[in-house]
């Protein structure tokens, strides 16, 4: 089962309670996150991880761009230090945690986010306007 379970495409999503972000303990989690995921993982091509802060889900919340920024770069120090720079280089590391039309475009424009994981807001005629953000 644990060979089947490394052969699947997925998205990790990883993130932090508001509790822990405002104790300053957002690295610690996301890092501890990364570090379970990257026990199992042996081919990081079939994985997309995904930073949605569990405070933005689903609340209207959403990390400024500049945190969302913030975490992202870390995690590719992260990847990096413990598995690999060409690892770090490719992996796409998406933001999730309330994007809309009206932030999109400023979250796209961060260097190290890579694109979004949507929920509710693709339900909306304006996810065509998510989707066009990286134009």
């Amino acid at each position: 089962l644990q060979q089947k379970i490394l052969e699947l495409r997925f998205i990790a999503c990883i993130g932090e309670t508001l509790q822990e972000r405002e104790s300053g303990k957002t690295e610690e989690v996301v890092f501890r996150q990364m570090s379970v995921l990257s026990k199992y993982v042996k081919d990081w091509t079939n994985v997309v991880v995904a930073y949605e802060p569990v405070w933005a889900i689903g609340t209207g919340k959403t990390a400024t761009p500049e945190q969302a920024q913030a975490v992202h770069s870390v995690l590719r120090k992260w990847l990096v230090d413990n598995v690999s720079q060409a690892v770090s280089d490719s992996l796409r590391i998406q933001y999730g945690g309330s994007v809309t039309a009206a932030n999109a475009q400023e979250l796209a424009s961060q260097k190290d986010i890579d694109g979004f994981l949507v929920g509710g807001a693709s339900l909306k005629p304006e996810f065509v306007q998510i989707v066009n953000s990286r134009q």
